[in-house]
């Protein structure tokens, strides 16, 4: 599974390189195109961890005045089934 983010960044919140130094210290890598980084997961994960992934991120980017978008992709144990 992958985890994109996209960062929306604000001229009164924190320079980009000290929130992407916050992201890589999680385990984001750096990308371009569509997306500002990827977090490769290194196990399948669940909807859960996808959470607890994004809980880390808002806590870890408190106050710099940026605002994200989280987008994971892959196999999930937590599919739901029609």
């Amino acid at each position: 599974m992958l985890t994109y983010i996209t960062v929306i960044f604000s001229s009164e919140g924190a320079k980009p390189s000290k929130v992407f130094d916050a992201l890589n210290n999680m385990g984001f890598q750096p990308t371009t195109g569509n997306y500002d980084a990827v977090y490769t997961w290194d196990k399948e994960a669940t909807l859960e961890d996808a959470i607890l992934l994004a809980d880390k991120v808002v806590m870890s980017l408190k106050g710099m005045g940026v605002l994200v978008k989280l987008e994971t992709v892959g196999n999930s144990d937590a599919r739901h089934e029609d």
